[in-house]
């Protein structure tokens, strides 16, 4: 009555829903039936064996009961967790009732494997409607959930015809004596030699050791992790390689972050990439530690690897820059980067944490340590003024003239009093009838010019044309992964041939946010760069963001 209630009740106040459940579960039933037959006949062969006198049927769950699970776990139809139910009613008498109905519970668990957390066993202690049953939920054939009830015909009849016919039961029993027999009878079980009774125990634990959690693959093998264990900590129990190469990881059918703890009963799924490899953060989602050990090993291993080819690079790189490297350099340049060792050093070039310009800086700095050494230990002659003016380093391509703090690209001719050429010091004047002329800073009518029309003079200056490039701003979102930030670099470094003005990026157990603004040529590169970050391993999504 319950169950016809509930179900009229959801088709009256979600007709859609109701219809759309009832549809599928028409659809799959010929499925439903040929699997609910399929353990069927594998439990039967073993309970003929053991001598139970018993009949056994499939249990279709009810329409709202598979509506509850649905918005509960916020899921799916095909993703509610134990669809298929069995129900096993055996015979026997009121000394042998409950042993029976733990005998049946170790024959099912022989066979497969149960969700300790989902056991309920209202046999020992009965509802207050009367109702007892033991409900073992145990991993079928393909990694799906089944909910087996076993009950003998007296627990039968009671839930099927209600509390009145407990009474009839009850009389001349006693609750206590028969307690005791079952707790005597389930002893011996415990002490027997067969192998059912070993599996038995075992099972018997899961329930009583509340230090340990049991979870699921998706091929129902049972896995036994520490309580308070993570996903991760699940893939490191599996293989060390399967753990180190974890990209994601999925719970009950959901994804969730690598630092997820788990509960008994969830079943886990581990998804896994070739070009995944351990980060630091790693050692903080793990709890067991098997797996601490073998990340810190693997990136150890990782860091030497790198820092091997780092050092590489770093050699080429100064090369280029007229520099040897040798012990001196490699502690100046530890010292520069304020890092602790030399394998810091090598470790920072190779993962791509030094870029060139930092190098030239580290090269300019130098430099400057051992012509202030030699001005201080050198007695130099009268200097000329000349001497001390700066002058910055122009590019062969400075040949672009740009004005004002904009750098305004506007029309403009060159004086003939000073004849500026590309790269010299300028500045513009305003003219009434010739537009802006440019005249060199030390032309000899800048004095006149600056002193008597200030107001017309605006700054210039020249600039490389080749450079002449916009800046974008790129969000990026995807699931994190190792040497995420090198990938991005190379991406848009090396193969776009762009800059990169700043990135950002922020993870949160294995799921990342980013944002990058880069210097690009024309809109054309800038949709190619694109293109091109969202084929990097975990990226998700890129969109260019627009500022107001």
């Amino acid at each position: 009555i319950k169950n016809q209630l509930e179900d009229l009740g959801l088709k009256y106040t979600e007709p859609e829903v109701y219809r759309d459940i009832v549809s599928k579960i028409k659809e799959t039933k010929e499925q439903q039936d040929a699997y609910i037959k399929d353990i069927s006949d594998v439990l039967c062969k073993s309970l003929d064996n053991e001598g139970i006198d018993y009949t056994i049927k499939g249990r279709p769950k009810s329409i709202f009961s598979i509506r509850r699970k649905m918005r509960v776990q916020n899921v799916g139809f095909d993703e509610v967790y134990d669809k298929f139910a069995l129900r096993i009613v055996y015979k026997s008498n009121p000394h042998d009732e409950k042993f029976i109905a733990w005998k049946i519970y170790s024959i099912v668990t022989d066979h497969y494997r149960p969700s300790p957390s989902r056991l309920r066993d209202w046999i020992s202690s009965p509802k207050s409607t009367g109702y007892e049953a033991l409900h073992i939920t145990v991993m079928g054939p393909k990694g799906r959930w089944v909910e087996i009830q076993v009950r003998s015909e007296r627990m039968d009849e009671i839930a099927e015809k209600g509390y009145a016919a407990h009474y009839k039961y009850k009389q001349g029993a006693s609750e206590e004596s028969g307690l005791d027999q079952w707790l005597n009878l389930l002893r011996e079980a415990l002490e027997s030699a067969e192998t059912n009774a070993v599996d038995f125990v075992q099972d018997f634990k899961m329930n009583l050791y509340a230090k340990e959690i049991f979870v699921f693959t998706p091929k129902g093998e049972i896995k036994s992790l520490p309580k308070g264990a993570t996903s991760l900590d699940f893939a490191f129990s599996i293989h060390s390689e399967i753990g180190i190469k974890t990209l994601g990881t999925r719970v009950n059918g959901k994804l969730v972050p690598l630092n997820t703890e788990l509960k008994s009963g969830d079943q886990v799924e581990v998804i896994t990439s070739q070009n995944q490899k351990p980060s630091m953060n790693w050692i903080d989602y793990v709890t067991t530690s098997r797996a601490k050990n073998k990340i810190r090993n693997v990136l150890n291993e990782d860091m030497k690897k790198i820092a091997e080819t780092g050092k590489e690079q770093l050699t080429r790189k100064l090369r280029h820059l007229k520099i040897t490297l040798n012990e001196q350099v490699t502690n100046d340049l530890v010292n520069f980067f304020k890092l602790k060792t030399s394998l810091d050093l090598f470790y920072r070039a190779g993962s791509g944490a030094i870029d060139n310009q930092q190098l030239k800086d580290f090269v300019n700095q130098r430099s400057n340590t051992l012509i202030n050494f030699f001005k201080k230990t050198i007695k130099r002659p009268h200097q000329t003024a000349d001497a001390d003016i700066h002058r910055p380093h122009l590019s062969s391509n400075y040949d672009l003239l740009v004005f004002g703090p904009e750098q305004d690209k506007l029309d403009y001719t060159l004086s003939t009093c000073c004849s500026p050429i590309p790269g010299d010091d300028v500045f513009g004047f305003v003219t009434v009838n010739e537009g802006i002329k440019v005249h060199k800073k030390d032309c000899p009518n800048a004095i006149s010019l600056q002193s008597n029309y200030a107001y017309r003079i605006m700054t210039a200056k020249w600039i490389d044309s080749s450079q002449q490039e916009f800046k974008a701003i790129l969000k990026i979102t995807g699931m994190d992964t190792l040497g995420l930030t090198n990938k991005l670099t190379k991406v848009i470094s090396n193969n776009m041939h762009v800059n990169i003005q700043s990135i950002s990026l922020s993870g949160e157990a294995g799921v990342f946010n980013g944002q990058v603004t880069v210097i690009v040529a024309n809109n054309t590169m800038l949709k190619k760069l694109i293109d091109n970050i969202k084929k990097i391993d975990g990226v998700d999504k890129v969109t260019r963001v627009y500022k107001n």
